[in-house]
């Protein structure tokens, strides 16, 4: 083949020196031929090309391959089979030649499947209310002075471009839930359809075409809200674009640098700020001369109203140990010694954990997201200090109990004598029917008075309840008195005189 530095001296030696080309080959040491079709053809470089490739042993499964390689076709780009598997596969069904001619002949179908014209992409346009789309995304911050990832739910309504963000420890399906019942409150309504892609938490199976098996507390949710849910095909983001861009510019917008936080509720705070100066600040990028904001006034109106919140919870069946506590997302909470060693159910939310047993609340905590740790509620374990009041000395949901300080200190004082347990106990079951400030208040004066006796401290919680209030009588005008009657202890001596008493 030849080079281009040998082409240039050829023209070089032909029209510039006039050269022969019997004289230029003899010069080169190149054939006449070479010399004369380079100066016919007038080209600047050789380059061969093959126009028929031999496929002696790729021949009889070409059709095989052919077949594979158009199935593959329909996968998203980045689950497509690669020439290595490719070979893989028809090795097992016979194929005896070599990698080479495989690679070669799926780059050449590839590189011609891929100039058939594929429609390309068409803008899209959304009326006022008419959808919004929803995406998560993976954010880092400093939350407490510790750098973590957090999961960012985004909302954009289609036509007025308004954002909303809510920041999450999880993309679980009661985080879906309270995402959408914040993004609804910040727009103060909802959209006819919204625009999702096939998450697990909102599709259950992927069927032909548009076709899908949604989540049952999801659709719940939606038909909540009064909204068609729509999934995307797989693979393809541009079906929710608009979100999707939204993705990358408040990564850089408010996550770059890293921003700090004491906790979620102060950073969803700011994010929900943030997004009214978004929309404040930025020009629609149709209606240059308006912003979003102003844009999302008029669409305002053509929302959906919200007439209640959704009750957004997962729930799931447990079961209750001898110690009284269920296991959820890797966490321990109490719930009543009454249901222990029985099942129950627990509706968890974005930050409350309930155990329900018979629709009746057996225990409520603030939901941790940590792990292998044990949230105690002392209050639980009453009907078991009933029977073993010893208990109070060393069990681990009294470790840490913070009682009011009069309480306190009828606890020192009690537990210090035999039998003061037992005493304590009866004191902790008043508290729970009468509430704590009355009864810290009968421990104080039991203090003062030097009765530290839980029968004392019983009798001033009786005696310190307000008495039961009397609706007073309407009497009616005729038979109330026009003069207020006196005292007349006159009457009483004149009676005693007419009374003769036996003599002493």
């Amino acid at each position: 083949m030849l080079v281009v530095e040998t082409i240039a001296k050829i023209r070089r030696y032909h029209f510039v020196e006039g050269l022969g080309i019997k004289t230029i080959s003899r010069k080169l040491k190149i054939s006449r031929n070479t010399v004369r079709k380079v100066i016919r053809s007038g080209i600047t470089r050789h380059c061969y090309i093959r126009i028929n490739q031999p496929l002696p042993v790729l021949g009889d499964h070409v059709c095989r391959l052919e077949e594979l390689l158009e199935k593959d076709w329909k996968r998203p780009r980045k689950r497509r089979l690669t020439a290595r598997r490719l070979f893989e596969l028809l090795k097992d069904e016979g194929y005896s030649g070599g990698y080479d001619s495989i690679q070669r002949f799926t780059k050449n179908w590839r590189a011609k499947k891929g100039q058939e014209p594929t429609g390309g992409y068409i803008p899209l346009s959304f009326s006022p209310g008419d959808a919004y789309q929803f995406d998560w995304s993976h954010e880092w911050v400093v939350l407490g002075g510790v750098a973590q990832k957090v999961k960012v739910a985004h909302f954009r309504l289609s036509h007025s471009r308004l954002p909303f963000l809510a920041a999450y420890p999880r993309e679980s399906a009661e985080m879906v839930f309270d995402a959408h019942n914040r993004a609804f409150s910040f727009f103060g309504g909802t959209c006819r359809r919204g625009i999702y892609d096939n998450m697990s938490t909102a599709v259950t199976k992927v069927l032909e075409g548009k076709a899908r098996i949604f989540n049952r507390r999801f659709l719940q949710m939606c038909s909540h809200y009064l909204v068609e849910p729509v999934a995307c095909t797989p693979g393809s983001g541009w079906e929710k674009g608009q979100v999707e861009k939204q993705v990358k510019n408040i990564r850089e917008w408010l996550f770059t640098p890293r921003p700090r936080f004491k906790d979620f509720t102060e950073l969803n705070g700011w994010l929900e700020e943030q997004c009214v100066v978004i929309g404040k600040k930025r020009k629609h990028p149709e209606d240059k001369e308006r912003t979003i904001w102003e844009l999302f006034q008029d669409e305002q109106q053509n929302l959906i109203p919200v007439r209640s919140i959704f009750d957004g919870y997962a729930e799931r069946e447990c079961r209750v140990s001898s110690t009284g506590l269920v296991n959820y997302d890797r966490n321990h909470y109490s719930v009543s010694s009454k249901v222990a060693g029985q099942s129950a159910t627990v509706l968890a939310t974005a930050d409350l954990i309930q155990i329900v047993k018979n629709g009746e609340v057996v225990g409520e905590h603030v939901r941790q997201f940590c792990r292998g740790k044990t949230i105690y509620n002392p209050w639980h374990y009453l009907g078991i200090l009933k029977r073993k009041p010893g208990a109070l000395r060393d069990g681990a949901p009294f470790k840490e109990w913070e009682l009011p300080g009069g309480i306190k200190q009828i606890q020192k004082r009690l537990l210090s004598r035999t039998g003061g347990d037992r005493e304590f106990v009866e004191i902790l079951i008043a508290a729970r029917d009468h509430g704590l400030e009355i009864t810290d208040g009968a421990c104080r004066t039991a203090l003062s008075d030097g009765t530290v006796r839980s029968e004392v401290v019983l009798n001033l919680i009786t005696r310190g309840l307000d008495s039961p209030s009397i609706d007073p009588v309407n009497t009616p005008e005729m038979l109330c008195l026009s003069e207020e009657p006196l005292a007349d202890c006159g009457r009483y001596d004149s009676l005693r005189e007419e009374v003769c008493h036996a003599a002493s």
